[in-house]
């Protein structure tokens, strides 16, 4: 995608599976990105494998300072910052058993440092002449999973803000966008699935059209649309890259009515 030569981007939470991906599908359109994590072991490792288009900043999310020192750095060692991706998450989640330490770490990370990296953000994103903003919601936005309660609400609040950030920043030449994955190979599921893939895309198949668990490079790819001028009349949108979940119904795969037959 031309639009996003030579574009500076800012993907938090990078150092992960999908955060992988979104480095390399932007390397590849010739962006220059920057991971923002606050694995540095995984964020090290990947800039050095991705190459000098992609740098790793040590970065807690959650400490407005470090933001600021981020975006700072970017800014005077690249030129400035076009694309902002809010990816980072916390999966803590223990449903009704939650403290409100958990509430309050959970929104802190997957709610608010998102508002406050876009904030950070913002001045540069002017500079620029605008720019895009992606945020990561999820499926479980918008259904009830048992036993969770804080990942799903925050993920809920996260797709209101996004239609909140994209009316406020419009003026700005600011886009913003959010996408809502289904289930992805990432590092939350290939722990619980001890790394088996074909397990995962077998207990996937039931809850997605598609019949399977995605890949973290078709997530990137909806992204790469999203901030490149092919998208350039969209804002304020949530896109739903999840193999059929969020359409499929309570009665997944098998018909319902000729249950009443049997």
């Amino acid at each position: 995608m031309k639009s996003l030569c030579e574009r500076s981007v800012i993907i938090t939470g990078g150092a992960t599976l999908i955060g992988q991906a979104l480095a390399e599908a932007f390397v590849a359109a010739n962006s220059k990105v920057t991971i923002l994590d606050i694995d540095e072991a995984a964020g090290t490792a990947l800039a050095d494998k991705l190459g000098p288009a992609v740098r790793f900043i040590a970065t807690d999310i959650t400490h407005d300072d470090q933001l600021q020192a981020a975006v700072g750095q970017v800014e005077a060692e690249i030129g400035g910052v076009d694309i902002l991706v809010n990816l980072a998450c916390s999966y803590l989640d223990d449903g009704l058993a939650s403290s409100r330490a958990d509430w309050l770490t959970a929104l802190d990370i997957n709610l608010v440092s998102a508002a406050m990296a876009t904030k950070t953000v913002h001045p540069a994103l002017r500079r620029r002449g605008g720019g895009v903003i992606i945020n990561f919601t999820s499926i479980s936005a918008e259904v009830a999973q048992t036993g969770r309660w804080l990942y799903p609400a925050s993920k809920a609040a996260m797709r209101q803000l996004t239609r909140s950030m994209a009316l406020d920043l419009a003026e700005d030449g600011i886009r913003v966008n959010s996408v809502s994955p289904g289930w992805t190979w990432s590092r939350l599921i290939e722990e619980v699935s001890g790394g088996d893939r074909a397990r995962t895309d077998q207990v996937a198949r039931d809850f997605h059209i598609l019949g399977r668990a995605g890949d973290p490079a078709e997530v990137a790819q909806v992204v790469l649309f999203l901030c490149s001028d092919l998208a350039s009349f969209v804002t304020g949108a949530d896109y739903a890259v999840d193999g059929g979940y969020s359409a499929l119904g309570p009665e997944q795969l098998t018909p319902a009515i000729p249950r009443l037959a049997s």
